[in-house]
């Protein structure tokens, strides 16, 4: 810390504590209190990273090597069609299925059209030509042997690891079909299945679904392999100080930790890193989800990719390639594709199950059938029912539904690590928020004022700010912006002269010929004043509900006070009374004091406030949630909150844009807004909802479609013609697929979601 770091601690009601360790001290020992300053937990905005950065020495060195970031930072740059975990699809490309979808697509319409199956059933005649007969045959074959491949090869493979699922499924589906098209083919026996048709569109609609899926798995990575894609190749780097600086073009990758880079308005920011000169709006879309510009200056971080929209500022590089924070969102999305997922488990054992069920019922219709003295029916039923159970409708019901959700929640800003954290947000009962940093701003700022009579506010304030301008604490830069963005004290102009600190007492300085002092009651005794009458009932009111007070003295007259506290997010408001419309309790941690929790709980309205908590505990108080039967979402900014963030249900880590390595969270919210978590729930409810649908109705089929085709009424009359079976097949899976992408119409804009249960 620098020496002007602690000369506020007289700000305190208490006796002035001793220095408190560094940041990553701080931050590796537990504590809370690590920039405890004016009796009010409050951690410097790099203590998180300083924790990561302790807790993962070797951060996430999946992408070593590629230390380019120009090089779409070691993400997809080798082939930007990510292969996902399904092992039903391993070693396949979106490419690969998209190219052979067209091609299959353009071949399977002559087949249809000659298909004496097809012509019979919509009574029309084909032209007629040498050789037209053959037609279907033919390109039925280059079909089943090109577009079918890769569900044979996959079959192949499941039938080897004796872990049947869908590609043995629908290898099963287009074999029977092809075979017995041959069969009809050459006048073999009396047999009437010419299923070119419906191996033609079965192929394509395996293929379409595929791909479909493919796509919708790699949209969330893709969209963020563009993101890094936007990166500049080169970069501006200072050389030199002063008169003597140096501005070269360089690449990007030459950079290293520690360069300086100037960053020229509307330029992008080519590494990570700190701003050590100027002041910019700043466009963080691209990791947060936020639309509105943020103001960065002298001190905080940016990161690479992000835009300064109006002014030049100079950056001191902290991070480039694999260690940007772009590299690990993509790491964060990669991880969540390869996750487990109950549901996609219960996905993969009822297509296991499917198919025993689909051999069965093959097996059961054809003995039926040849009891009852009917060969050529055993056949044609048999191999009609081994077609049409083919149950890929249920195999993409589940997947394209976990894809669309994760690729839409990475566009919110909303990372999910774990897609089971996404599975679950639906059945939370209780969401635990972390005080500092979550549902406060985890800075102090002044939140009133009270004067003596004859002094406004503007008075007050802008002595105060000037005598405080030349301080860099951050309770004096509270200050400083509290008259800064007053108009009224603003145009006074006031400027400070002759600055000291008086360390453990406050700070002095000489304002417009006054001698003007800011300081706390350390202050006050040293110079043998009192609270004044007509301000000391406002001011014991503050100290009262735990906030810091500094009384602002001119030429020896105590003329008021101002207020200082941890500044409420004006998003938390809307967060938690969303949260409480849609049926879910919200629950607040803090290892602040009792009187100080208390206020900001009866601000925001929460339901229940665990105070004066040590971050080691953290844990138990979820524990003790969970032990009373509620399912609990914590969120927290990641400084000491790994153990609850793993102990909960959900473990939801909060402003992390700039720190996206939170090992133990399921979910990252890469900006700082809680109502994010609103649009976990909104999106885990939704998700849930098209997954039963598209359950409801791909198992529906096979329940209904299967026994037809058997022919389980045919004593009635009603029996599955094999062409009526591939349609419903066909529609079947147009319908799964069309209603999962209904997904994307969701809107997880913060503003509407909290205005709405």
């Amino acid at each position: 810390m620098t020496n002007n770091a602690h000369h506020h601690n007289h700000h305190q009601g208490s006796p002035s504590p001793t220095i408190t360790p560094t940041v990553t001290e701080a931050a590796v020992n537990g504590s809370d209190d690590a920039h405890t300053t004016h009796g009010q937990a409050m951690p410097q905005a790099d203590a998180h990273s300083a924790l990561a950065e302790t807790q993962h020495p070797t951060g996430h060195t999946a992408h070593a090597g590629h230390s380019d970031p120009a090089g779409h930072l070691g993400g997809a740059a080798e082939d930007d069609h990510q292969v996902h975990a399904h092992g039903e699809h391993a070693g396949h490309s979106t490419a690969m299925f998209k190219n052979k979808f067209w091609l299959s697509l353009v071949l399977a319409i002559p087949v249809v059209a000659f298909s004496p199956m097809f012509t019979m059933l919509f009574g029309y005649m084909p032209p007629e030509f040498p050789g037209s007969p053959w037609i279907a045959p033919i390109l039925g074959t280059v079909i089943f042997v090109y577009g079918g491949a890769p569900f044979l090869k996959g079959g192949v493979t499941e039938l080897r690891s004796r872990q049947p699922g869908m590609m043995l499924l629908i290898a099963m589906a287009i074999s029977v079909a092809f075979i017995a098209s041959w069969v009809t083919t050459l006048r073999i026996g009396e047999f009437d299945l010419d299923f070119w048709w419906e191996l033609a569109l079965l192929v394509v609609i395996m293929l379409l679904g595929h791909w479909m899926e493919m796509r919708a798995l790699g949209s969330a990575a893709g969209a963020l392999d563009a993101l890094a894609a936007l990166l500049p190749d080169e970069a501006d780097r200072v050389t030199g100080t002063g008169t003597n600086a140096i501005v070269e073009t360089v690449p990007v990758s030459s950079l290293v930790t520690g360069d300086v880079v100037l960053v020229r308005s509307g330029a992008r920011v080519p590494a990570d890193g700190q701003i050590i000169d100027g002041v910019a709006e700043f466009d963080e879309a691209m990791i947060t989800g936020e639309s509105r510009t943020v103001s960065r200056t002298i001190g905080e971080t940016v990161v690479a990719g992000t835009v300064a929209t109006d002014n030049a500022v100079r950056v001191q590089v902290t991070a480039v390639g694999a260690d940007t924070t772009l590299a690990g969102i993509q790491r964060l999305v990669a991880e969540a594709q390869a996750s487990s997922s109950r549901a996609q488990a219960l996905a993969d054992r009822a297509a296991a199950l499917l198919f025993y069920f689909a051999l069965g019922a093959g097996i059961l219709t054809f003995i039926a059938w040849m009891l009852l003295g009917s060969p050529d029916d055993a056949v044609i039923r048999t191999v009609t029912v081994l077609v049409i159970a083919c149950p890929h409708a249920l195999g993409l019901a589940i997947p394209l539904v976990i894809a669309i959700s994760t690729e839409r929640a990475a566009r919110a800003g909303v990372l999910i690590k774990n897609r089971i954290a996404l599975e679950r947000m639906r059945t939370i009962d209780v969401v635990l928020f972390d005080k500092t940093g979550t549902l406060t701003e985890g800075r102090h700022a002044v939140t009133a004022t009270t004067t003596v009579t004859g002094v406004s506010e503007a008075e007050l304030l802008a002595l105060a700010g000037a005598a405080e301008a030349d301080s860099e604490h951050p309770v004096a830069r509270a200050i400083v912006t509290a008259a800064q963005t007053n108009p009224a004290a603003a145009n006074l102009g006031y400027t400070g002269t002759g600055f000291s600190s008086m360390t453990g007492r406050g700070v002095r300085a000489a304002v417009s010929g006054h001698d003007v002092a800011v300081g706390g009651p350390n202050m006050l005794k040293e110079l043998g004043l009192g609270t004044p009458a007509d301000i000391a009932g406002t001011v014991q009111e503050w100290v009262g509900r735990g906030a810091s007070v500094l009384h602002v003295i001119r030429d020896g007259s105590v003329i008021g006070a101002v207020r200082l506290e941890d500044k409420v997010r004006e998003e938390s408001r809307a967060a938690v009374k969303a949260l409480q419309d849609r049926g879910v309790k919200v629950a607040m941690i803090t290892g602040d004091a009792r009187q100080v929790a208390d206020v900001v709980g009866q601000e925001l309205g929460i339901d229940e406030v665990f105070a004066d908590v040590l971050p080691q505990d953290k844990d138990s108080k979820v524990t003790e949630l969970q032990s009373r039967g509620l399912k609990v979402a914590m969120v927290g900014d990641g400084v000491n909150d790994a153990p609850a963030l793993a102990r909960a249900e959900v473990g939801i880590a909060i402003g992390a844009g700039t720190d996206v390595a939170m090992e133990s969270a399921g979910v990252v919210l890469a900006g700082n807004d809680p109502r994010a978590v609103l649009a976990m729930i909104d999106l885990s409810r939704a998700s849930y909802r098209k997954m039963i649908q598209n359950l409801v109705w791909a198992t529906g089929y096979n329940v209904l479609a299967v026994p037809l085709a058997a022919g389980v009424l045919a004593f009635a009359g009603i029996l599955l013609s094999p062409a009526a079976g591939a349609v419903l097949m066909s529609v079947s899976t147009i319908v799964v697929a069309l209603n999962a992408q209904l997904l994307r119409r969701i809107n997880l804009d913060p503003e509407r979601i909290s205005t709405t249960a």
